[in-house]
């Protein structure tokens, strides 16, 4: 028992890292406009969300029969109190279905409400049997756990929308998931996600912070972004290239460990170079994998850093141009 109990402390410590982010409505329907024909006859799970206070759960029930959803399912994580000496469970995580039967205006009598018999955490069996019987997944999972989060959506073949700080692209398992077309980003980065509600004891930080109108306490880090597998308009528009290398070569320093261009900005991409070039992670956001193909992210042939004259510039993302 003690050893259970010395991995549920662990688990809520590495839970209370950033992990008490709660997404705004605005946010939510900003993004989720561009996605509408991917919930017709869906079931839709927030296997992340309290559904008591979740704009995830929210937006859904309220756009339930214009988006033609089939079934709402929003799970909550309930930290349970574990004694040392004991197996009493004081707490129990729990998951809302709303399911309608006519077109009209949803009430609290289309909301069934069940209990798991563990906490509810998105790995857990009963919450992963939920995740088999649903289409697509949208929320805003752990910070602290999204490489578990995105590994088990992958597992399970599952469509899914989801928030994720900007550095998750920049680690390798993400990278080889948008390298091989399974995994994109969203619309929506930076300060495109405006703020999170925190609560009480988090210190509001930053000069975006604020106080909103209906009393939430909002950071705003904007160093957010969402990821997804479901299409996008974005992700068939040609990013427009204005510029040439041939006459501006030192605009284009060559690396030492790859046979490879720098390019600074996305928007200096020049339109007339048919070699391999690095390009800032931002990139991926305008990325038309019709025009562009990924061949590598950050390492050099020696897989070290890409490096100028010995120094490493910002992470960079090495693509060739498809069209040439």
């Amino acid at each position: 028992m003690a050893r259970n109990a010395t991995n549920k402390l662990l688990q809520k410590a590495k839970r209370s890292k950033s992990d008490e982010f709660y997404t705004q409505y605005c946010d939510i329907e900003n993004e989720l406009q561009y996605y509408s024909s991917h919930f017709s006859g869906k079931v839709v799970y927030c296997n992340c969300d309290d559904p008591r206070v979740s704009n995830f759960f929210k937006y859904f029930a309220v756009n339930f029969d214009n988006l033609g959803l089939k079934k709402l399912i929003a799970s909550c994580y309930v930290e349970q109190d574990v004694g040392c000496f004991s197996n009493d469970v004081a707490k129990r995580g729990f998951y809302y279905e709303l399911h309608k039967e006519n077109d009209k205006g949803f009430s609290l009598d289309d909301i069934s409400v069940s209990s798991f018999n563990g906490d509810g955490d998105f790995r857990s069996y009963e919450s992963i049997e939920l995740l088999k019987r649903s289409d697509v997944v949208v929320t805003n999972p752990p910070f602290s756990l999204f490489r578990e989060y995105l590994e088990q959506l992958i597992k399970y073949d599952k469509k899914f929308l989801i928030i994720a700080n900007v550095n998750s692209i920049t680690y390798k398992e993400v990278f080889k998931l948008i390298k091989d077309n399974k995994l994109w980003l969203g619309i929506h980065l930076g300060r495109g996600v405006s703020g999170f509600i925190v609560p009480e004891h988090y210190e509001l930080y930053g000069t975006e912070a604020r106080i909103d109108e209906n009393g939430n306490r909002v950071i705003s880090p904007n160093n957010c972004l969402w990821l997804t597998n479901l299409d996008t308009f974005i992700r068939h528009k040609d990013i427009p290239l204005t510029k040439k290398y041939f006459g501006n070569e030192v605009e284009y320093p060559k690396y030492d460990n790859y046979d490879a261009i720098n390019v600074n900005k996305t928007k200096d991409i020049p339109s007339d170079y048919n070699g391999v070039m690095g390009v800032p992670i931002t990139f991926l956001h305008k990325f038309n994998p019709e025009q562009f193909e990924l061949i590598k992210f950050r390492k050099g042939m020696d897989e070290k850093d890409l490096s100028i004259n010995g120094k490493c510039p910002y992470f960079r993302i090495l693509v060739k141009n498809k069209r040439l």
